[in-house]
Parts: structure tokens; sequence; C-alpha cells
């Protein structure tokens, strides 16, 4: 075959890939006027699932700091491993600098039904619970009543810390560090067990989406890359189901 036959081929793509590609360009053009139409403390962010970890394709708004080429979130790429491409609409998270977000993720589908990319919605709503309680202590303008028992604080729910990161390697080191945190063991007290366990998480998390994952994790637990990769052979024997025995034939009695 010669050059020009290859590089024609390399050229031809299918009807799938032409619409998957039209929904990420009519999706990216529509970013910039939907955030201009929301208020100020929302972002809009596009990712490109086929482009995970470095997803984000377009973005308006500054909520997170992330721009064009930044990676998905721990969240997103815990989804995409999962194999989660449910609509989240309206959860917490929040910021590690305290800011509480509520955000939505929306899933793309092309006609035959597969995820193609990620419409995201994050909302800082911190100004607006401050402004609540503002109008909340000037409602209550009245002098308390000095023998009146002081009133039990409401209980609020831990939101979960989404990270947001500005780069892969940042995203790793937050995934490495969760999953041997969740261990409750010193890396240099762990034992086998243990090991596998971090390996197990960071997979379920999708760590392994990440270049040279390997060889951090490796680096990280005091191992060899090649016993990650016993560790990976091992959670896969896991999964698979032992083959059924057969049961044995009776023999026929003779006649």
């Amino acid at each position: 075959m010669t050059d020009t036959a290859t590089r024609a081929d390399a050229a031809v793509t299918t009807p799938l890939q032409d619409e998957r590609e039209r929904l990420i360009r009519v999706f990216s053009d529509l970013v910039q006027p939907l955030g201009r139409s929301l208020p100020s403390s929302i972002e809009v962010v596009l990712h490109d699932l086929e482009k995970l970890p470095n997803s984000i394709v377009a973005v308006h708004g500054d909520v997170t700091g992330r721009r064009v080429g930044d990676p998905a979130t721990d969240l997103l790429l815990q989804k995409v491993a999962a194999g989660d491409f449910e609509h989240a609409v309206g959860y917490s998270t929040r910021l590690p600098d305290g800011r509480c977000l509520r955000s939505t993720t929306m899933i793309l589908r092309d006609s035959t039904g597969t995820p193609v990319a990620a419409l995201c919605l994050n909302s800082d709503v911190s100004v607006w619970q401050a402004l609540g309680r503002l109008a909340s202590d000037m409602g209550g303008l009245a002098l308390p009543d000095p023998d009146a028992a002081p009133a039990a604080a409401p209980e609020v729910a831990a939101a979960p810390e989404e990270v947001f990161p500005r780069d892969v390697d940042e995203l790793a080191s937050h995934l490495i560090h969760q999953a041997i945190v969740e261990q409750n063991v010193p890396v240099d007290l762990m034992r086998k067990e243990h090991k596998i366990a971090v390996v197990r998480t960071l997979k379920d998390r999708g760590m392994f989406m990440l270049r040279d994952a390997v060889e951090m994790i490796a680096t990280s637990l005091g191992v060899t890359r090649f016993t990650i990769y016993n560790y990976l052979n091992e959670l896969e024997d896991e999964q698979t189901p032992a083959p059924t025995e057969a049961a044995p034939k009776r023999k026929r009695a003779s006649r």
C-alpha cells in the first residue's frame, strides 16, 4: 500500500465519529453564550470524555480557576471509571478554600447512547449564604431575652470536597494521598493487603486513566512497578468468577 493510500485511509472517519465531533463543536460553541446569560457566580465547563484526563475543551467563568486543557475533577474521573453516566443535578461540594458550590453534571450522548461529553455547571453559593445570614441578622433586631436558653445550632451536613485540579500531577497526587490516608497506616508499616487496598481504591477512582499512573503509585508505596502490575492481576483474578465445575456423569448400570 502506498503512503498516499495510507494517509487517505487515516483521514476516513465513520459517521459516528463525525457525529461525535459535531456534538463537541456545537456544545463548545454554546458554553460562552450560556455562561454570559447566567450570573457571574456560575461557571460552565465542557469535558470531552475521549480526552480524559485533560478533558476540558471549553469553559466560561472563574469559579474554580480552570482553563481549556485542564483535567477532570476527581469525582468525574471516578464516575467514568465506574461507568456511571447518569446526570447529577444540584449536588453540593466544597472547595479547599471553604467555598460552597452547587454543581450539576449533564452527560451528553450520541445517537447510539454512547457518552460523549459532560456539561458541568458550578455555582458558588457562598455569597448567597453570606447574604442570607446578613438578612437574617438584620431581621432579628429585637434585643434577646437574657433568661432564654440558647438556641441549638442547626446540624449541617458536610459537603464532599471535590478537587478541581489545574494539572494532572495535582490530580494524581490527590488521588494517591487520599487512598493512602484511608488505610490509616503509614506507608512504611503497610503490609501487602494494605497496598493492594490502595491500588484497588485507585483503580475504582480512575487513577489508571492517567499517564504514568503505575510509576507514580509504585513510588508512593515504595514498591516496583512490576509489583503494581502483580497487584492489578490479583484484583483482576478476584473479579473473575470461578468456573463452575460440571457435575460428574452417573454411570449407567450394566444389564
